[in-house]
C-alpha cells in the first residue's frame, strides 16, 4: 500500500475516529500534525482552503473529510466484517447528531477556558458566534440527550461484544468518537453520564485496545514533497447518471460549516464520492476527494 499521510491534531475527535481506524486494521501511517486551528501552511496548499481535520494524503490524492477517509482506508484494507450501509448512517449519525450533544457539553464546562484565537477561528469556521455562555446553558438538556444516545450504543451491544456482531466495525469506530471525545476532556461529566453502562464500559476499553497502528512523525513540508513528486491514481468510473460531467469547473463545499469554497474540475462523480482535479504551480496536479453526503457542487467560473 502506498504511503498513508495523515494531517490532524491529537486532540480532534474526528482524527481519532481515523486513527482507531488505522489501528483496527493495523496499518503503518505518517503522521503530521496541523495546527487546530488557522494558518495551516502545510494543509491548504494540498487542499485549495479545505482547513478542517483531519485530511488524508496518499501520494497526489487528498481525502477531505473523515467519511471519505474512512471509506478509502476500508477500499484499500477490507475489514473482517466489511462496512454494510448501516454503519454509514451510524457514522453521519455520529459526525452530526451526536457530536452536536458532545459540543455543548464539552464547551459548556471549559468554555470559559477557550483562548480567544481558538474562539475567533471557530467563529470564522462555522459563521456563527462561538457563544460561551448559550453553550453553559445549553449544556444541562444536551447532557440528558448525550446520555440517551449513550444508551443506544449500551443496548447496541446486549447480544455481542461489538456493535456489528464479533468483531469491531465501521459502526463502532464512529459511535466511538464521541465517548472518547468526552472522556479525554471531561472524565468525571463521562462517567456520570455513562453510569450504569457496564457493556458500553468494556466495550470502550476494546476499542481503546485497538491503538493506532503504526505512527510515524514526519513534517509538513515532507508531505508536500510527497504530493509533488506524485501523479494522482486512477479514478473510478464515473456515474452517468450524475448530474456532474467530468470536466466541468465545480466548487465544492461543506454543508454544514466550514464552508470553504474549493474549486476544481469534476475527474469522477459516483453515488458517494467526487473528486475533483486542482492544477498548482507548487506541487502539480492533485485529485480532492470528498464524500457526496455532506458536501455540495455547484457549478464553477
Amino acid at each position: 500500500m502506498a504511503e498513508i499521510i495523515l494531517h490532524h491534531y491529537d486532540t480532534s475527535p474526528f482524527s481519532e475516529k481515523v486513527r482507531v481506524m488505522l489501528g483496527l486494521k493495523g496499518l503503518a501511517w505518517s503522521s503530521v500534525l496541523t495546527p487546530n486551528m488557522m494558518p495551516k501552511p502545510d494543509l491548504v496548499p494540498l487542499t485549495g482552503g479545505y482547513r478542517k481535520a483531519p485530511v488524508m494524503q496518499i501520494g497526489a490524492d487528498i481525502y477531505c473529510d473523515s467519511q471519505v477517509i474512512l471509506a478509502e482506508l476500508e477500499a484499500r484494507a477490507p475489514s473482517p466484517t466489511p462496512a454494510a450501509g448501516a454503519d454509514w448512517a451510524v457514522n453521519i449519525w455520529a459526525d452530526r447528531v451526536f457530536f452536536g450533544a458532545t459540543v455543548p457539553v464539552v464547551f459548556g464546562e471549559l468554555g470559559h477556558l477557550t483562548p480567544q484565537a481558538f474562539i475567533k477561528d471557530r467563529e470564522k469556521l462555522s459563521g456563527r458566534p462561538f457563544d460561551v455562555a448559550a453553550m453553559a446553558q445549553a449544556a444541562g438538556p444536551m447532557r440528558v440527550q448525550w446520555r440517551a444516545q449513550a444508551s443506544w450504543i449500551e443496548e447496541g451491544l446486549a447480544a455481542s461484544p461489538y456493535l456489528g456482531g464479533e468483531h469491531p466495525t465501521l459502526a463502532d469506530v464512529a459511535a466511538y468518537m464521541n465517548i472518547w471525545w468526552l472522556g479525554a476532556a471531561l472524565p468525571a461529566t463521562a462517567q456520570a453520564l455513562t453510569a450504569g453502562f457496564e457493556r458500553l464500559a468494556a466495550w470502550k476499553s476494546r476499542m481503546a485496545a485497538l491503538g493506532h497502528g503504526q505512527r510515524t512523525e514526519i513534517t509538513g513540508a515532507a508531505a508536500l514533497a510527497v504530493a509533488k513528486e506524485a501523479e494522482p491514481a486512477p479514478a473510478p468510473a464515473h456515474d452517468a447518471a450524475d448530474p456532474l460531467t467530468p470536466g466541468q469547473s465545480v466548487v465544492v463545499m461543506a454543508d454544514d460549516y466550514g464552508r470553504d469554497p474549493i474549486p476544481g474540475a469534476v475527474v469522477s462523480a459516483t453515488p458517494q464520492r467526487l473528486i475533483i482535479a486542482r492544477d498548482t504551480a507548487d506541487l502539480g496536479r492533485l485529485h480532492l476527494h470528498f464524500p457526496r453526503v455532506g458536501f455540495v457542487a455547484v457549478p464553477g467560473a
